[in-house]
């Protein structure tokens, strides 16, 4: 089956049914998430998106905030992007650090790091693109604590990914925050779904 690329409205399910089934979608969704989260060094975690985390995402916000109609158009707008499209992965990189005085001295010194990381396939190296929306690094040089990142594959890449054989090595390059770790086969076999004719 091809994964679906975009969310549209006749998606969106009513404020009332999507209450009446929450708790039995939020399980499922933690389910789903849970091959999709990878950890990256002490402080780093992708969260890899696909067209169901999106839609979960979307019906998440309009439960909590109930802003009608606009604000539909205004959730599609922001979270269709993140949808992997054709031979792309989609991740949400988060470095989560519960000490605010800790966290902000970490990303002062981590600008630029949305153009440092990389999935390495064999001899292939897939480098990641930030999403486009914003930049996600200050003038003076601090990172956000949330990047968005596109990992566009060639069609032999999307191969080598599928191919168990094959390792694959997901990084962070940055000075100040080199790490690497290898892709379970769980986290593979539910990324490889992500790819799209």
């Amino acid at each position: 089956m091809t994964a679906r690329t975009e969310i549209t409205r006749d998606d969106i399910m009513s404020f009332d049914d999507y209450a009446a089934v929450r708790r039995e979608r939020r399980a499922r969704m933690t389910e789903i998430k849970r091959a999709r989260r990878v950890s990256l060094g002490p402080d780093a975690t992708f969260y890899f998106e696909n067209f169901d985390t999106m839609w979960h995402q979307i019906h998440e916000m309009l439960h909590i905030e109930r802003g009608g109609e606009e604000q539909i158009a205004d959730e599609l707008a922001a979270y269709n992007p993140l949808i992997p499209k054709g031979r792309e992965l989609v991740a949400t990189l988060m470095f989560e650090i519960d000490d605010a005085e800790r966290r902000d001295r970490f990303l002062a010194g981590l600008g630029g790091v949305e153009d440092t990381v990389t999935l390495t396939l064999g001899d292939q190296v897939v480098s990641a693109r930030p999403e486009e929306d914003l930049d996600r690094t200050s003038a003076d040089g601090k990172a956000s604590s949330v990047q968005f990142l596109h990992f566009p594959f060639t069609d032999d890449q999307a191969a080598l990914f599928r191919d168990a054989d094959v390792r694959a090595v997901l990084a962070i390059e940055h000075e100040k925050y080199p790490h690497m770790t290898l892709l379970t086969g769980a986290t593979r076999d539910a990324l490889a779904g992500d790819f799209s004719d």
